[in-house]
């Protein structure tokens, strides 16, 4: 079983909306920072957004207030609400579990591809 599952990912056009989510086994969420990063073609892997095990939530330059970070501990699931998207949005999207046992432990998914088309 894969750690960290995401989903939501599709082809949009721009202005629309997506919503990602990222399911974690509950040993890897709980205690965790929680964040989604993202890779164009050609581009570095950069911070999208981060929450941390207190709700408090951190954005990237990049989405300026469209986009919105949750999670819901119950369901130990982080949620990337994506609204007024934009072709530069168009990338892989992964989601990252951070926590300290020791020593950093870090976690990725596989990623899930957005497109938005103009």
């Amino acid at each position: 079983q894969e750690p960290l599952v995401e989903s939501g990912g599709d082809l949009v056009q721009a202005g629309g909306s997506l919503r990602l989510s990222c399911t974690a086994s509950k040993s890897i969420f709980s205690s965790a920072e929680m964040a989604w990063y993202r890779q164009a073609p050609g581009k570095q892997r950069e911070l999208v957004a981060s929450i941390t095990r207190g709700h408090v939530a951190n954005y990237g330059d990049s989405v300026n207030g469209r986009f919105t970070i949750s999670r819901d501990d119950a369901k130990n699931t982080v949620y990337l609400q994506m609204n007024s998207l934009e072709p530069s949005d168009t990338a892989v999207y992964y989601c990252r579990s951070k926590f300290w046992l020791g020593r950093d432990r870090i976690y990725w998914g596989q990623g899930t591809q957005v497109t938005v088309s103009s």
